[in-house]
């Protein structure tokens, strides 16, 4: 934890303990192998060349740890699930999730991790996390993880509460844009829809969270065409939507991995975002 944040005081944050006694079981550390893992350069400490060279198996053998309860517990879901999820996600999915599988089967541990779709991907898929709540990849699937639908998120736009009942290509012509990022996923599906109906549009701003996004029409200060994320949206923003075309879709659901050590935990979850999933 050291080496991934690059700090002591963060990885005494992380692990919820004091910087002190990260500094302490370091030494500790340190002295049973006997060589120095760290240097330190003011506030900040970067691994030296023996902890890099033990550092991948370490973070093996930790993860092999966290693995043994899964694997004593003999196919009852137990274990750490280290998992996923957009930002959209990540409020508006994993709580109602997680609340559901921990009232089953409260010997499930969680580590959550934020990130983009495609950066989540790429971690099931290098089996550091064991499933992510993600938009739907536009391309095959590798044999070694699989994915399952868990919403569709049709495109809609939003403007300030006084928008005028226009028509889309006016409205473009008249307000400033806000594009979602082309570098998401959602973003793509975006443009996409954009493209095929030919709508020009006063671009200004890009960015890629969608609750800055809705705050930034709320303010006046453009409209935007976004997917319809899972609730909770931000609070007291006074918007207009309008539902546009059903062909262009965001699907948020769960991808996972199929050689998961905790393959009793990930089926009870992934059992959970099936087809008699509660609506979250």
């Amino acid at each position: 934890m050291v080496a991934e944040c690059g700090s002591i005081a963060e990885a005494a944050r992380r692990l919820n303990l004091t910087p002190a006694a990260v500094s302490q079981r370091l030494l500790a550390l340190e002295a049973d192998l006997g060589h120095p893992l760290v240097a330190r350069a003011g506030r900040t400490v970067r691994p030296t060349e023996e902890g890099l060279a033990i550092l991948e198996s370490a973070q093996t053998l930790v993860q092999s740890a966290r693995d043994l309860r899964a694997v004593a517990a003999r196919g009852v879901p137990a274990g750490q699930l280290r998992l996923g999820a957009t930002a959209s996600a990540m409020t508006g999915i994993l709580p109602g999730l997680i609340a559901d599988l921990s009232a089953q089967w409260p010997n499930i541990e969680y580590f959550v991790q934020p990130g983009s779709s495609l950066e989540l991907y790429h971690q099931v898929t290098r089996g550091e996390l064991d499933a992510a709540l993600i938009v739907k990849p536009t391309f095959a699937l590798p044999k070694i993880v699989d994915w399952a639908m868990i919403r569709d998120e049709p495109l809609i736009l939003i403007g300030p509460a006084n928008m005028p009942g226009a028509e889309l290509p006016v409205l473009l012509s008249r307000y400033r844009f806000i594009r979602y990022d082309r570098n998401q996923w959602g973003g793509q599906i975006v443009d996409q829809f954009l493209r095929s109906q030919n709508l020009r549009v006063q671009e200004w701003l890009e960015l890629d969270a969608l609750d800055a996004i809705a705050a930034l029409v709320d303010r006046g200060l453009g409209i935007s065409i976004v997917p319809e994320w899972a609730p909770p949206w931000p609070e007291g923003l006074k918007l207009s939507k309008r539902p546009l075309s059903s062909e262009y879709v965001r699907q948020t659901g769960i991808l996972w991995s199929r050689t998961s050590a905790r393959m009793a935990a990930l089926g009870a979850l992934v059992q959970l975002c099936g087809p008699q999933r509660p609506a979250y």
